[in-house]
Formats: structure tokens, sequence, C-alpha cells
């Protein structure tokens, strides 16, 4: 359980959704995890930043040696670590970045559904014609180019989606385009009141497909925090959003037994990201632990 938010210093969230792979017949064993995405907000300087982590990032899991990011949550919970997969993942990205992790989310994927739904859809802007799919059989739909509102089951469809040109990083983009539309609609003040109002009736009905040390009072008071902020003035475009990608942060890369495509870090280049995404001063920033990775560095993918 995690103590109490003061309500004035820096707090951090990871976020993550697990592989939907992982929950079909032929898969046994615990998830992995899909979606990794650290928010933080500090009340004082009423600064926010959002940081995308892709699910292949090669890193040192605590206990484990190197492995995919996307590991921990499992190899937490198939080994019934203390807190199991969410306090495992939560490590790795502390170890990695050099940050606080104050809190964990870990929601399902009819929780979002749900809450996109609540909300009345978020507006995206298709740049590309792609192709989406819904859970469930035979739902496969293709998205054309522009602007365009999307409900629970195609929004979920739209952040998820892989098979881009750009693949995971592509989606990284996506999910925080959503994010910041889920901002705009929540803090509306013509939508602001009904939210709150039904808060507690939502949270007894979610809390089934949520997983968190995040008490509901300390939820309310990140969405209060949020309002104010753009009450004040404070816009979508001052949050600071950053995402570990190629070429700037990793390298596309072999495992060292050459089984496996990873992104090997570029521990600098991330270091400058997540400054940016946290608003650290250069002169204090704390080091991160990525360490010796021996692997086969690989050309640009095209």
């Amino acid at each position: 359980t995690a103590q109490p938010w003061d309500g004035a210093s820096r707090v951090t969230m990871l976020a993550v959704g697990l592989d939907y792979g992982d929950w079909s017949a032929d898969r046994e064993g615990p998830s992995r995890t899909d979606t990794m995405i650290l928010f933080t907000i500090d009340p004082l300087t009423k600064s926010a930043g959002i940081l995308n982590i892709p699910r292949d990032l090669w890193v040192s899991i605590p206990g484990f040696g190197y492995g995919k990011i996307n590991t921990a949550y499992y190899l937490g919970e198939a080994n019934q670590l203390p807190g199991g997969g969410p306090e495992l993942a939560t490590q790795t990205v502390e170890n990695l970045l050099g940050v606080q992790i104050d809190y964990f989310a870990q929601i399902d994927f009819y929780v979002f559904e749900r809450l996109i739904d609540e909300i009345g859809g978020v507006v995206v802007n298709v740049q590309a014609e792609m192709k989406i799919d819904p859970i469930g059989q035979y739902n496969t739909k293709i998205l054309q180019p522009g602007e365009q509102r999307l409900y629970g089951a195609d929004a979920l469809a739209y952040v998820r989606a892989r098979y881009t040109d750009g693949g995971d990083f592509d989606r990284a983009t996506r999910q925080q385009e959503v994010i910041m539309e889920v901002i705009r609609r929540v803090t509306k003040p013509t939508f602001f009141p009904t939210l709150v109002s039904k808060a507690p009736a939502l949270y007894q009905e979610l809390a089934p497909g949520v997983r968190t040390n995040m008490s509901l009072d300390t939820a309310l008071q990140f969405v209060w925090l949020a309002k104010g902020f753009f009450d004040g003035g404070f816009t979508r475009e001052e949050i600071r959003r950053g995402a570990i990608a190629p070429p700037e942060q990793v390298l596309f890369a072999k495992s060292p037994d050459g089984t496996m495509d990873i992104l090997k870090p570029i521990p600098d280049k991330i270091r400058q990201t997540r400054d940016y995404v946290f608003g650290i001063d250069e002169a204090v920033s704390p080091v991160m632990t990525v360490g010796p990775v021996l692997v086969t560095v690989e050309a640009p993918r095209t």
C-alpha cells in the first residue's frame, strides 16, 4: 500500500496494460506488459509529463538479470514475489530511469473501453489509412485519414494497433494523442462536475478491472489538481511528452543468444528524454543504471 500523497510534492505513476494474447486459451502463465506509460506531475511547478516505454527495451530486471522490460511483470507474478508483477515492473523502471515511482495502475481492456464511452468518446486525427482490430472475431475495420470520434472498443483498437509503418513507436504517439484527448474531455467545465459525482459509483463498477495501490481519494486529488492547472491557464501543450524510441534513444539489436529482437538502450539519450519529461535540471540529473549489455546491433530498420 502506497503512502498517502501529501498533495504538494511531485508524484509519479506507472500505468500498464497487459498483452491480450497472453489471455488466450493457448497461452499459459501470467501475462506480460503490452504497454508501459509513466506519468508525472508536480503541483509546485505546475508541470506534468508523459513517457512511453517500449516493450522490447533490454534492461536489467532486479533478481533476474537482463531481459525485455515487458517480462518484468510476468516474472514477478510467476515467481510470486512480494508485490507480484506490479512491484517488479515498478522496480525495473525505477532502476532504469533513476526516478521514484509512487503509484502503479494495471488497467484491463474493458475498463479502458468503459471509460472512453463514459466521456463520450475521443476525437483523434488518423494520419494514414490503417486497420484496427477491436477485441472479438470479425471486427476488423479500416480507418480513413482525418479527424473522427472513436468510442470504447474502436479507441482501444486504435491505441493497440502495431502493424503500421512505425510499429510500436507509432502506437506510442497514438496513445499519447488519446491521453491528451481524455484530459481535454474530463477537465471541461461542463463535464467535470458530472464526472466527480459519478466517481464513487464508477469506482465500484470498474475496481475489479484495475489493480492499483492508489486510493479513490488520491485519484480524485489528481483529477482536481489537473482541473486546477487548466483553470489557471495550463494547456495540454505544456504537458511534456516523450517516448523511448529509435534512432535517438535505442538501437535495434539481437539478444545475447541471438534469439530475440530487442531494443538496446542509449543511456545518455534516454536520460535527456527523461530530464525533459520530468523537467529536471541537467546539473542535478540523477544517473541511470543501465550497465553493460552485450548484444549484436543491427542495421536501422526501414
